[in-house]
């Protein structure tokens, strides 16, 4: 009996999987809520999506996910409090003191403090306080006081001196070499004050006026040869300003223009920056002033509006001495190195009258305090008005690396870049930049 029911029920499944093998199957159901249709714009991010791909598994494996990690494991143990409350102390936690450093590979290292107090003595001043050294021969310190006017008005006084023996000289013009390396030491004074207006979003109008005074003297670093060495060899001429150093009085000015939103809303906009120095000679008596000025215009693209953006800057700095022929400080020329134009090179790398470089750059963020950065950029320095300016004479430069977020007063950054030798010399790479540390601008 027992036999003949199963017979039955096999016979009935049967029947009921050949009826229904001759039904149209049923689409899969779109489980995870995603349209399958890609488009333009999706197929366009691969080509960048593939070339970015070696950036990305150093951001995830090599940087966020041990840092997670790390934090997690400080997080758990109440590190980060007790670090917290050992540098940061006063009422709400306004005021500190934490130890910086800062390495730039062919240049000495320095060590030092930084103090901060917000509203010291009276609501709306701020008082920054820093110090470096590395030796007797190598000292830095600056002090800031900002007084907020009101929430769209900062004044600024800042005072600094830097002493240091291993500034690097290569000669003037667009076609110096790595070959032509030497060493000069420099003491810098400046007192200045700034006057800034906030327009609304990142939009800035700034002023200001200080005074500066520079002194050269024998520089050492390594083997490398000294100024005074290079310049008895006829490598290149003394530059102008070198044997009596120079003090002088300036104003300046400063426009930018940004349609974007401060973070966290998405980075995509517009940004063009103007500004002009006038400079007016004090020491040496007889020379004259000279004015300084240029613009950068830049477009973003935030991909997503995830933080990832895609930006395309062009910069172009001039320098003119207010009397024809009058020598201007080689300290003073449109330079290019260091700073935000072409960091693959070290700091004063180039020098001219003007200077013209163009940049695409990717950031992205890869933790709560750290974005990745990557760019590329061409350009070099000219003659006046880049009268020699010349595609042939343009160089390369690449730079990958990783900065904080939040506040300029001391951020921390590590990077690594390199810079070519001219299209005209075959733009062999000659410049390999590695710098890690708190970078304050010394």
């Amino acid at each position: 009996m027992l036999a003949r029911v199963l017979v039955v029920a096999l016979l009935h499944l049967m029947a009921a999987g050949i009826a229904h093998a001759d039904l149209p199957k049923r689409e899969l159901p779109d489980y995870d809520g995603r349209a399958e249709t890609s488009t333009a714009g999706d197929t366009l991010l691969v080509i960048p999506r593939v070339l970015l791909s070696p950036l990305y598994l150093l951001s995830e494996y090599v940087v966020r996910r041990p840092l997670g990690f790390l934090v997690t494991a400080a997080e758990r143990s109440n590190l980060p409090k007790a670090i917290y409350d050992f540098f940061v102390f006063g009422p709400d936690h306004s005021a500190g003191i934490l130890p910086i450093a800062f390495v730039d590979f062919g240049f000495y290292p320095s060590l030092g403090l930084f103090f901060f107090h917000n509203d010291a003595f009276a609501r709306g001043h701020d008082l920054r306080i820093r110090g470096s050294t590395w030796g007797e021969h190598w000292l830095a310190g600056s002090w800031t006081d900002v007084f907020h006017l009101d929430p769209l008005t900062d004044l600024t006084f800042v005072a600094s001196a830097v002493r240091r023996p291993d500034y690097r000289f290569y000669g003037l013009g667009s076609e110096t070499v790595e070959a032509a390396r030497s060493r000069y030491g420099a003491s810098r004074l400046e007192a200045g004050l700034l006057l800034e207006l906030k327009l609304g979003g990142l939009s800035r109008f700034e002023s200001g006026v200080g005074v500066r005074r520079v002194h050269f003297h024998r520089g050492a670093f390594d083997d490398d040869p000294t100024l005074e060495r290079n310049i008895a060899h006829r490598r290149y001429e003394e530059p102008d300003g070198y044997a009596l150093g120079y003090t002088l009085l300036y104003n300046q000015i400063s426009l930018a223009l940004d349609t974007r939103r401060a973070r966290p809303a998405p980075g995509s906009g517009v940004r063009v920056e103007l500004r002009a120095e006038q400079m007016s000679q004090l020491e040496p008596r007889a020379a004259s002033g000279f004015l300084r000025y240029g613009g950068t215009a830049g477009g973003f693209v935030d991909l997503g509006s995830h933080g990832r953006v895609v930006s395309l800057s062009v910069a172009l700095s001039f320098v003119d001495p207010l009397t024809a022929g009058a020598p201007v400080p080689f300290t003073e020329l449109a330079a290019i190195g260091g700073g935000e134009l072409m960091r693959g090179f070290t700091p004063g790398r180039l020098l001219g009258r003007s200077a013209a470089v163009a940049t695409l750059r990717y950031r992205w963020p890869i933790w709560v305090w750290l974005d990745g950065s990557i760019q590329v950029a061409t350009g070099n320095v000219f003659d006046a008005h880049l009268a020699n300016f010349d595609p042939a004479l343009l160089r390369l430069s690449g730079a990958i690396g990783i900065e904080s977020v939040g506040s300029p007063d001391s951020s921390l950054e590590f990077l690594v870049g390199a810079g070519t030798e001219t299209f005209r010399h075959g733009a062999q790479v000659t410049s390999l930049r590695v710098i890690l540390g708190s970078n304050h601008g010394f």
